[in-house]
């Protein structure tokens, strides 16, 4: 498995890419450092990464009732990275489509 999982393309992730327009949002391996990820996205995208921030999200307790009872629940645990390329970059996710 790569250190680049996935872009995130949420509406709250495209708030903050429309209001700093060089910040993108990544789910990265949960084993990977900053300059793993930087080096990466260099890489994959060609892009100068000008800063990596990094959040561990720790997975959530869930319930759910249903006929046969009580069904409990985990959701999955990550880590995500906030990218801020250098200025005048930019990423476009949809130029292959």
């Amino acid at each position: 498995m790569g250190i680049l999982i996935k872009p995130i393309l949420t509406e709250k992730q495209t708030a903050i890419s429309e209001k700093f327009p060089n910040r993108y949002g990544f789910r990265v391996a949960p084993s990977a450092n900053k300059m793993e990820i930087k080096k990466a996205i260099e890489e994959v995208y060609g892009v100068k990464v000008e800063s990596v921030n990094t959040l561990n999200y720790a997975g959530k307790r869930k319930s759910r009732y249903t006929k046969a009872g009580v069904i409990n629940g985990k959701t999955s645990a990550y880590k995500k990275a906030i990218i801020t390329l250098k200025d005048g970059e930019s990423i476009d996710f949809f130029s292959n489509i």
